[in-house]
């Protein structure tokens, strides 16, 4: 295995935006990928296999629910920390940071938000330490991104509610102990309910094939008859505008997360072009190749202060969804440009597991997808800026 040599590019010296706590959480998770991730993660991949023994490692630089309070055994962080957190796991591997985001803004946020107190002192603190994992059931089969059209439902029982349907392309799903799983109620009002595993009539089959998000275990959530304590209704919140609310922290934590990606690609491409001799001479002393760099890095930087500035909105409480859609769509079409252009540059080499890049241009194909595609985060900043609904 190669030695991690990455050197985070800072074109526009980005750091001096940065607080102490900001550049020490970063530069701890920066050191745990070079450490843990980086060593093992194209053996995972080809594998396709989640690498369970970094859970703990995870937890331990604070990425399950950064920024969920201390009380609940979250790390207190603010916003700009879970995103530079984000960043170097998916440096690392965007499926891992999956996992990672999974647990922090689509489990614990709404257990946070939309729960109540026995709720949080329940499951938050171990959730925080990664001794249980948790998945997050929005998708269907039959809708993706027409969420409100969903038919997994429940019925009031009396001491218990009936739980019936099936969510799709769930990440953490195989080996997550809790799942957040949104449904429709008698009346068609959208909930979520706090699943666990073990309840009868619950499985969760495993998606197999898949060429992207590898190192990531994917699967199905199927209800059959299950039965869910009244207990596990979030009471706080219901609508669609419940789970969209965690979607926007994921999306938030994507921004970030796909600058790790592009960040890898280009310092993989940027070091190879300084030692690839081509026509008696480096390849990166031929124009195209330094227009590829160029225009790489003009990229990244500019992805970087869109994410800082958001990343203050967020921590003053003025960041607006559609203004996240922005960033999450950018961010991500930005990072798998820059990967179809660093394979370019290696050439053949570029395909090969000796390097990142080819795993990185696979897992971006899904990630330009979840949490809201590409031309439907399209779509997001039309209304906002026209008013007019595509959607209807």
């Amino acid at each position: 295995m190669k030695p991690d040599l990455f050197e985070a590019p800072d074109y526009y010296n980005l750091d001096e935006l940065l607080t102490d706590e900001h550049k020490l959480v970063r530069d701890a998770a920066r050191e745990w990928v070079k450490r843990e991730v980086s060593p093992i993660i194209e053996e995972y991949a080809q594998k396709a296999e989640f690498p369970t023994q970094i859970i703990n490692g995870l937890a331990e630089i604070g990425a399950f629910g950064p920024y969920i309070p201390m009380e609940y055994g979250g790390a207190g962080l603010d916003q700009i920390s879970y995103g530079l957190i984000m960043q170097e796991i998916e440096r690392g591997d965007s499926g891992i940071r999956s996992t990672a985001s999974v647990q922090s803004s689509l489990v614990m946020y709404p257990i946070w938000k939309y729960g109540n107190e026995a709720q949080r002192q329940k499951y938050l603190p171990k959730l925080a330490s990664g001794e249980w994992i948790g998945c997050f059931g929005l998708t269907e089969p039959d809708h993706g991104s027409n969420p409100s059209g969903m038919v997994t439902n429940f019925k009031d029982k009396g001491d218990h509610y009936l739980l019936n349907g099936a969510k799709m392309w769930i990440s953490n799903a195989p080996f997550a102990q809790v799942a957040i799983v949104w449904a429709k109620d008698e009346r068609g009002r959208i909930h979520g309910l706090i699943v666990e595993r073990g309840m009868e009539g619950f499985t969760t089959p495993e998606t197999h094939n898949k060429w992207s998000l590898r190192a990531s275990a994917t699967g199905e959530l199927i209800f059959d008859n299950v039965k869910v304590p009244k207990e596990n209704l979030l009471p706080n919140k219901s609508g669609l505008g419940a789970p969209l609310g965690c979607l926007d922290s994921a999306r938030y934590g994507i921004a970030w997360g796909a600058i790790g990606a592009a960040m890898d690609c280009y310092d993989t491409a940027l070091r190879y072009s300084k030692e690839r001799i081509q026509f008696g001479k480096p390849i990166g002393q031929f124009q195209l190749q330094q227009k590829k760099l160029a225009e790489m890095i003009t990229e990244i930087t500019k992805a970087q202060l869109l994410t800082w500035r958001l990343g203050v909105l967020r921590n003053d409480g003025k960041a607006s969804s559609a203004q996240i859609s922005m960033a999450k769509r950018n961010n991500v079409d930005m990072a798998i440009n820059i990967a179809r252009e660093a394979r370019q540059m290696l050439g053949g080499m570029g395909i090969t597991g000796e390097y990142s890049i080819m795993r990185h241009s696979m897992n971006l194909e899904s990630v330009i997808t979840y949490e809201g595609t590409h031309d439907i985060h399209l779509l997001i900043t039309g209304l906002d800026i026209t008013g007019l609904n595509a959607f209807k």
